[in-house]
């Protein structure tokens, strides 16, 4: 009779353990909170005329990057471009514009864009005619990427560059278009 108490004793203890290590791993997946959606870098469908909206200077130095996911000179530059923007964030307005084909939308573009840790606004240009609409910008653009240009706050064109930019030089030409207190 001993032998069965403790086997039932023993059993209903495995059981009591079982049940509080089921009711801890539940109630600790209730709590742990995934990633925030909000937190996912978004990308804004643009067309020609919203463009020609985005690239009016508000009282701001403007800096535009155009780039695609499958440039290989866009992806090494990149992340120079998220330390500019780290760097003049407020100072100047600046904003990436994707090239890339339109089912990059909510894919490729976003993910690149999270794995860069880039938070600058982030739009995709879908027009029939790209060349026009860049070359509304700047017509030194021959067609390559990446491309960058800055305007300064009156919106002159200050600064365009076909090829992957210098951080060093970026910074000073963004530099000659701040006021004095601003400049680095």
């Amino acid at each position: 009779m001993r032998k069965t108490i403790i086997f039932y004793s023993a059993k209903a203890i495995s059981l009591g353990w079982l049940f509080v290590l089921f009711f801890a791993m539940s109630a600790s997946s209730q709590t742990v909170a995934e990633p925030a959606a909000a937190s996912s870098p978004s990308v804004t469908k643009i067309d020609e005329k919203q463009f020609a909206t985005l690239i009016k200077t508000n009282g701001k130095p403007l800096l535009i990057n155009f780039w695609a996911t499958w440039c290989t000179p866009c992806i090494e530059e990149f992340p120079d471009l998220v330390k500019i923007d780290g760097e003049f964030k407020g100072k100047i307005d600046f904003f990436t514009v994707s090239l890339d084909f339109e089912e990059e939308l909510s894919t490729g573009i976003p993910k690149f864009l999270r794995q860069m840790k880039a938070t600058m606004p982030s739009y995709l240009l879908i027009t029939p005619d790209e060349t026009a609409a860049i070359a509304s910008v700047s017509k030194d653009w021959s067609g390559g990427l990446p491309f960058t240009v800055l305007f300064s706050s009156d919106g002159n064109l200050a600064y365009s560059h076909q090829g992957i930019v210098k951080l060093e030089n970026l910074r000073s030409e963004i530099n000659k278009v701040l006021p004095k207190s601003e400049a680095k």
